[in-house]
């Protein structure tokens, strides 16, 4: 019977789910026996523990890796990038500093998602875990920092100064240092208290599925919510919410995507593909919506030369 916590299912019927790298070698250094099907040969094995569908390791029966996220995540990496220079350029508008922390961390999981998902790296060594690991610990970090922002957009501290920054960056470093410990003890079982999972088979642990799971969608909600109030509420805007709404909508979609049509896409690619690269592009589209509803609610920034009437 599965419980909350067991990344079984996941893993075995969602292909590229980055953090089964962190049980692949667990399992493999605890009980390898679990170990079946295309994860048996760990010199061939897709992201994934027991899949029903992945994509070969490079190199391995004509696999290009998972080539059509890595081109996702490249072309991600690129318009983030842009986002992140248009953010720096609105120096007057409300929460550019936190906004643009965002945005930077968002970049900072794309090349880690680039890796641990793109079949490049052979499943249970030591590099592929921990930079799984640290992918963890950005994404939580990356959730928060989007929370953050929308706590920033309430006015309830001045955003920019350091009443606002330090708390922010603090629960920044904070969520990244928790969700990367905890990642890497399940990964490289230095202690029980969120290693090896018992049973074996079962891919067990309660932190570190809130942290990647729970925790992301939980942000999300909550986000929309208090940007809502924001908008609605405090400004008294009607179309800015509907770029939060898109956003919102493509999030989804992204997850529904991952989640339910990523098996789907590898089985009829016949392994070569599988549908990450479209999570990808649709988490790219929201966080770009994401940078539209944040400039239609903030000032323009000041020009270098202002004129001043004499």
């Amino acid at each position: 019977m599965t419980r909350f916590g067991d990344f079984e299912p996941l893993c075995h019927q969602v292909p590229s789910y980055p953090w089964c790298n962190l049980f692949y070698r667990q399992v493999q250094h605890n009980n390898a026996s679990v170990l079946t099907g295309l994860s048996a040969n760990a010199s061939s094995a897709p992201v994934g523990v027991n899949p029903v569908c992945g994509i070969p390791l490079v190199g391995h029966d004509n696999s290009l890796a998972n080539i059509a996220n890595i081109i996702a995540c490249a072309l991600s990496i690129i318009l983030v990038s842009v986002l992140i220079f248009w953010t720096s350029r609105r120096r007057a508008a409300v929460g550019r500093a936190e906004f643009r922390q965002f945005l930077v961390l968002y970049l900072l999981t794309l090349p880690f998602q680039l890796i641990s998902t793109g079949a490049f790296l052979q499943q249970g060594s030591t590099a592929l875990t921990a930079i799984t690991a640290i992918h963890a610990g950005l994404v939580a970090a990356t959730f928060w920092a989007l929370l953050g922002n929308a706590i920033i957009a309430t006015q309830v501290v001045e955003d920019g100064t350091p009443s606002a920054i330090i708390p922010f960056d603090f629960f920044v470093l904070a969520f990244f240092a928790a969700t990367t410990y905890i990642a890497l003890d399940v990964g490289f079982t230095f202690t029980h208290t969120f290693g090896p999972s018992d049973p074996t088979e079962s891919l067990h642990s309660i932190p570190l599925f809130v942290l990647t799971s729970i925790w992301p969608g939980a942000a999300a909600v909550l986000y929309l919510l208090i940007m809502a109030y924001v908008v609605l509420g405090m400004l008294n805007e009607v179309r800015p919410m509907w770029y939060f709404l898109l956003a919102a909508v493509l999030f989804v979609l992204s997850q529904l995507d991952f989640f339910l049509l990523n098996k789907v896409i590898c089985n009829n690619a016949s392994h070569k593909i599988d549908g990450t690269f479209v999570a990808t592009v649709l988490e790219t589209a929201a966080v770009t919506v994401l940078y539209f509803a944040w400039r239609s609610i903030t000032e323009e920034s000041w020009d270098d030369d202002m004129y001043y009437p004499r």
